[in-house]
């Protein structure tokens, strides 16, 4: 690996958890709306909804007005359409939609991991930080929530972008706000295929969070060895 000036980091797995699992969650707030669901098969239910909705992209320069909004919505009533065995009429999926969108842009339902600030610590003075993530704009206030959004010189989003990643375009746009060559960047993701894959065809460098084995930590003390060979230290 080349010498590294710029650190991305994807945010959701990598940086950031969910304190409670997204099955419990969205039945606890579906039993509010008269939904009866159990958590597991919700949580089923929606992995693989993740898996078979389409990822997002619009036309370059074109980035959605409802930042993306929509698209979690389809994720949501494909979700509830599969745990209760028909779609749900919009009447009580859009007041469902719009509770479950809102709580998870709420204090306290993130957490950072563990190895999330050593990690960021060890880095802050000798890199450039950034956040590249397939998020929308609720990301900048949790990052802001947990007290590391002014870490990062920019948080870029696919929602803003209109891009998602694997596709080549946020990484290109992640390049140009960087302002250096590929070959001085460094994506760090849980996605082999999103995170990992997506870097490399765009000519950056790229590792795979993968705990408990392969941690930020881990990462990091790669890249700062890798750092000082080159320095001769």
């Amino acid at each position: 690996m080349l010498p590294v000036s710029c650190v991305f980091f994807d945010a959701a797995g990598t940086l950031i958890r969910l304190r409670e699992p997204v099955g419990e969650a969205y039945a606890r707030i579906a039993a509010r709306h008269g939904i009866e669901v159990d958590p597991q098969s919700v949580e089923t239910a929606f992995l693989q909804a993740w898996k078979t909705t389409p990822p997002l992209l619009h036309p370059d320069g074109e980035p959605p007005a409802d930042d993306d909004a929509s698209w979690w919505r389809t994720l949501v009533a494909r979700t509830f359409a599969t745990v209760t065995g028909a779609p749900l009429p919009d009447e009580r999926l859009d007041p469902l939609f719009a509770e479950l969108y809102a709580h998870f842009a709420q204090p306290g339902v993130w957490e950072l991991y563990e190895d999330a600030l050593p990690a960021l610590d060890q880095l802050r003075d000798s890199h450039r930080l950034f956040v590249l993530s397939n998020f929308d704009r609720r990301l900048t206030p949790i990052l802001e929530d947990l007290g590391i959004a002014s870490r990062f010189e920019r948080i870029l989003l696919s929602s803003e972008v209109g891009a998602s990643k694997p596709h080549p375009r946020i990484f290109h746009h992640a390049l140009a706000a960087a302002g250096v060559p590929a070959s001085e960047c460094l994506h760090l993701g849980d996605d082999r295929k999103c995170d990992l894959e997506g870097a490399k065809q765009a000519g950056m460098n790229s590792q795979l969070v993968d705990r408990p084995g392969t941690t930020l930590l881990t990462l990091v003390a790669e890249l700062d060895g890798n750092t000082k060979a080159h320095r001769g230290q």
